[in-house]
């Protein structure tokens, strides 16, 4: 699956502007959010603490109109704690984002 930043870029456009720096923080704040979401996904045991790291991610997607970031939030949803595919996903839409940003994917 392709990164998709379409809706993601119109809806942080759409908050910043024609403010370029704040447009860069949201996009910062973005990518922040979802890489703390992912490593508590990833040192998620239970079931609870799963759920709720996967339900954020879904909310941050949800927000910001990042569609593959949903997809990869709902197999998570559905997938049991720890289940290395659904982290697999999750960690593959964080690098998309991450490269179209150029940003650093070694810290994903």
């Amino acid at each position: 699956m392709a990164f998709n930043h379409g809706a993601l870029d119109a809806t942080l456009a759409a908050a910043a502007g024609d403010d370029a720096a704040l447009l860069s923080e949201l996009r910062s704040a973005f990518y922040d959010s979802v890489r703390r979401q992912l490593d508590l996904l990833k040192r998620a045991r239970c079931d609870g603490n799963w759920h709720v790291a996967a339900m954020r991610l879904k909310g941050l997607a949800a927000s910001f109109h990042a569609e593959d970031l949903l997809q990869a939030a709902e197999i998570a949803l559905h997938a049991a704690p720890g289940e290395p595919m659904a982290i697999r996903e999750v960690e593959a839409v964080v690098a998309r984002f991450a490269r179209a940003q150029g940003r650093d994917t070694r810290r994903a």
